[in-house]
């Protein structure tokens, strides 16, 4: 069963499929140190790595596993970063959601703004029960993201990852369909 990516509009941003042009921004984006340094995996240092990561997108939208989608200023068209509905299930009627986004967003509500314009969409589309999340312990600002999402704060695992030798703690968020029909 494939998963058509959607276009989604929202106050400022534009969400979008990823698209073969996309691969300078992508590799840059996530060979910065600074945007990677909560992630479960080091920057990126070969831009076969984005190659990687568009087929990625490609396959996960085909196999009906979710929707990576880039994210851009709708005025200006410029690149921001990308957010993810990913790991599907219509058994469990559950998903997880991710998102990545350029310093130069930090701080004003672009993640917020693009994650909650996918989890609308997620929500009219699939019958979805629960949508759950990760963030590294140490990861306020992405903490804060998910709770004005509605994110309820339900555990912590210890010790989750180790990248490039250094060892992190993870919360796990969960936002169920009955909390995001309250707040929308």
């Amino acid at each position: 069963m494939s998963l058509t990516v959607p276009t989604l509009h929202a106050t400022r941003l534009t969400l979008r499929p990823f698209e073969s042009e996309d691969k300078d921004q992508l590799f840059e984006l996530q060979s910065n140190a600074r945007v990677a340094r909560y992630w479960d995996a080091p920057p990126w240092n070969d831009r076969q790595q984005a190659d990687t990561f568009l087929a990625t997108c490609v396959e996960m939208a085909e196999a009906g596993k979710g929707a990576r989608l880039v994210v851009e200023r709708t005025s200006d068209r410029e690149f921001l970063g990308w957010c993810v509905l990913a790991r599907w299930n219509a058994v469990f009627r559950s998903a997880s959601l991710g998102y990545c986004f350029t310093e130069n967003t930090w701080g004003q509500g672009i993640a917020t703004e693009a994650s909650q314009a996918l989890l609308m969409w997620a929500f009219e589309t699939l019958p979805l029960n629960r949508v759950q999340a990760e963030t590294d312990t140490r990861n306020i600002a992405s903490a804060r993201v998910l709770e004005k999402l509605g994110f309820i704060k339900e555990g912590e695992l210890r010790q989750d990852c180790i990248v490039n030798g250094e060892i992190s703690d993870t919360w796990v968020f969960g936002l169920l369909r009955q909390d995001w029909e309250q707040t929308t």
